[in-house]
């Protein structure tokens, strides 16, 4: 009987992760076609999804604290699912109305609650899955990601399409309210009632740096899938470049994300099967090669026009994403002690989200001048991160328990 109801809050909980990830992913590309049809800019349009964000590096690490010191993290997700929606209603509504810094500010601000999206989500995990069975779980919480990063930018093609671009910022910020009623099946933790202070919420944010500085795996994962981001959003910013130049109109570009996507849920559903993963640093290393290759080839299709090599790279790059995500997730449960694990990954969450924003407001003025060089760029950033994985703390790969003592369990909840 226990095990059916962890099985149906694990249920609950993907579904909600899958409707949340999907408005988020939504909200990008939609974002850029907003900007780009308000302005007939590249670069406003980067300049927008580089402000919702960049901010992520402020909230990441503050939601991650009060979520491990939290009896009811499921009302705090809830907040933040509510706020970051009506973030995006505000730019939508201010955007051409207002001078444009004041939308920025808006987008900043609803930034900080990005990570609620990402690493909010997974860190419950634990609570809603036996430890024999966080493997598969991680495989399939990588598949929301991918489940979301394929719907999301084709709904907001062809959204954006059909109806316009300011259709599609509405319907991303629908799609995260969806996910409200699976806040409520998040288990309660017991003795966490009482409000954080500063001081304790100050402290654990210490403790959290620190386990990721500490623990060479943490260190050396979290290094690798930042430059990746990086990389990541120098493409995503190239999008309605893309689109406009090879297939035909800026709203096809956001396909190539779909195509991506498609190929990580494939991916994702070949890890689910396997009885034994791969090891995590064999991934973690190999993903970014196989990246740089993918966005050379898509250097090489735009410098050509050919639609189908440019299809055929961002279908390389999904199935590279796909296993780098899993792989992360893996890492960072194994090595960040319980009562910090909320905090380390929202942190690391924010961090990559925050690298992928530096990517994307790179990107703009960059793609506006030559697109080859920013797909260039995006490539150089993946094979920094494959190099960055070899070179950072190779001290080998710790116990759980081992790297928990290091990161430090702290002093009991203040």
């Amino acid at each position: 009987m226990r095990n059916d109801r962890r099985h149906h809050a694990a249920r609950r909980l993907l579904a909600g992760a899958t409707a949340a990830r999907t408005g988020d992913e939504m909200s990008g590309p939609a974002l850029l076609l907003l900007g780009y049809a308000s302005t007939g800019s590249v670069a406003t349009a980067a300049a927008l999804l580089a402000g919702i964000t960049a901010a992520a590096a402020l909230g990441g690490p503050v939601l991650g604290a009060l979520l491990d010191r939290s009896g009811r993290p499921g009302r705090l997700l809830a907040a933040s699912l509510v706020l970051y929606a009506t973030g995006l209603a505000a730019v939508l509504l201010s955007l051409g109305r207002v001078p444009f810094p004041l939308t920025l500010a808006v987008a900043l601000a609803a930034g900080t609650l990005a990570p609620a999206l990402a690493g909010g989500w997974t860190a419950q995990l634990s609570t809603a899955v036996p430890e024999e069975g966080l493997h598969r779980a991680h495989a399939l919480d990588a598949m929301t990601f991918s489940a979301a990063s394929l719907l999301g930018p084709a709904l907001a093609g062809l959204l954006g399409r059909l109806l316009g671009a300011p259709a599609a910022v509405a319907a991303s910020a629908a799609l995260i309210l969806l996910a409200l009623p699976a806040t409520r099946g998040l288990p309660r933790r017991p003795g966490t009632g009482d409000p954080p202070t500063v001081r304790a919420v100050a402290g654990d944010l210490v403790r959290g740096f620190a386990c990721l500085a500490r623990s060479a795996p943490l260190a050396r994962a979290t290094v690798n899938t930042t430059l990746s981001c990086l990389g990541q959003g120098l493409f995503v910013a190239c999008v309605p470049l893309l689109g406009a130049r090879v297939l035909g109109s800026p709203g096809d570009g956001a396909l190539l994300l779909a195509c991506a996507a498609l190929a990580a849920l494939g991916a994702g559903a070949v890890l689910a099967r396997r009885r034994r993963a791969p090891d995590p640093g064999t991934v973690l290393w190999i993903a970014p090669l196989v990246l740089a290759a993918a966005l050379a080839a898509a250097c090489v299709a735009t410098a050509s026009h050919r639609a189908d090599v440019l299809v055929a790279a961002a279908l390389l790059a999904g199935a590279a994403e796909g296993p780098q995500l899993t792989a992360l997730f893996a890492v960072r449960h194994r090595e960040a002690p319980e009562r910090l694990r909320a905090q380390v990954f929202t942190t690391g969450a924010s961090v990559k989200i925050t690298a992928f924003a530096l990517g994307a407001a790179v990107a703009g003025p960059l793609a506006e001048r030559t697109p080859q060089g920013a797909l260039l760029a995006a490539a150089a950033a993946q094979l920094l991160a494959a190099a960055a994985h070899a070179l950072v703390g190779r001290t080998g790969v710790r116990t759980r328990s081992r790297a928990g003592r290091r990161c430090g369990r702290g002093p009991a909840r203040e």
